[in-house]
């Protein structure tokens, strides 16, 4: 009886080859949908991961997870656009770049794979971008915090450079920037090719991007990044599906189910935390994923002796 109940709530993943748990998969999505409100990422960077950890295929994982993306991140901005913390402009600007970038980025992604690369360089994407960004973001949001602290010792978050003198500015009302669309054009560009390439919504690279190289009020940096991430990921989605067969429609259905719950509660409570709070502890929550990928990479490296075997080995 309880092997019958066992199976009733597996289901067969067409594309992965597998069967998982409904409710486990339930379960993940709201928590990624969750942080997807709370700090204005699409979640991809914790998911993706996941997937992998529950033994879904790096390719698979990585083109459904671009589709959950899509999900959390509506249900996130439409919680943000009532309370009027997204700036379409800039949004819209940095879309371009998402759309170019994320274009490439699945072209690359279809080499690689032919290569036979592609899960190697998507583990390791992980623990460059996520130990690097995280390890910066902590710092920041340190200091930030100690500055909180001791009274007069407050600055600004970013600080002009080359960068902002570059040609073709424009005014950004709602950010209060008055920069190149250059660099937003580029951030995007960047953020497209990992969308592609980590099945990611690219908000964790995009988030203190906004910050600290842009210089945006981080209450308008969430909404806007979701902004983006939809329209980016959608266009990954679509390209891995028809170029790279990778997209599990099964997955993908309820993992988007439980995020749009879950984003919902997210943007709650991220509207009660400090702007250096939710950096803290979004860098806290990329550092463990990025220790818990190079473990398994490091510590367990089940995939090469599957690789010789399948090879010819013994």
């Amino acid at each position: 009886m309880a092997a019958r109940t066992t199976e009733s709530v597996n289901l067969y993943l067409p594309i992965a080859e597998m069967s998982v748990n409904i409710f486990l998969l339930l379960g993940m999505g709201a928590g990624v949908g969750m942080l997807s409100g709370i700090f204005g990422v699409g979640g991809g960077f914790l998911m993706t991961p996941l997937l992998i950890f529950l033994g879904i295929p790096p390719a698979v994982a990585v083109g459904t997870e671009a589709n959950q993306i899509i999900a959390s991140s509506v249900s996130g901005v439409f919680a943000h656009w009532r309370r009027g913390n997204v700036d379409f402009k800039m949004g819209s600007i940095l879309l371009v770049g998402g759309i170019v970038g994320s274009t490439f980025g699945v072209f690359l992604f279809q080499y690689l794979r032919s290569l036979g690369h592609i899960d190697l360089v998507i583990m390791l994407s992980y623990v460059i971008f996520l130990g690097v960004i995280g390890s910066l973001m902590l710092i920041e949001s340190i200091r930030a915090m100690q500055r909180r602290k001791r009274p007069g010792s407050l600055r600004k978050l970013h600080q002009h450079n080359f960068l902002h003198g570059l040609p073709f500015k424009m005014r950004f009302r709602r950010s209060k920037l008055y920069i190149s669309a250059l660099l937003p054009l580029m951030i995007g560009f960047i953020v497209g090719i990992l969308s592609a390439i980590m099945g990611v919504g690219g908000g964790f690279v995009m988030v203190p991007a906004m910050i600290y190289l842009l210089g945006m009020p981080t209450a308008v940096v969430v909404g806007t990044s979701l902004y983006q991430i939809i329209f980016v990921t959608a266009n990954a989605t679509f390209l891995q599906a028809t170029l790279n067969q990778t997209v599990d429609i099964v997955l993908a259905l309820l993992l988007m189910i439980g995020a749009v719950i879950g984003a919902q509660f997210g943007t709650q409570v991220g509207a009660k935390l400090r702007g250096e709070q939710l950096r803290g502890l979004l860098a806290l929550i990329v550092l463990s994923v990025c220790v818990k990928i190079l473990y398994d990479l490091v510590v367990t490296p089940d995939d090469i002796y599957f690789l010789s075997r399948g090879s010819g080995g013994h």
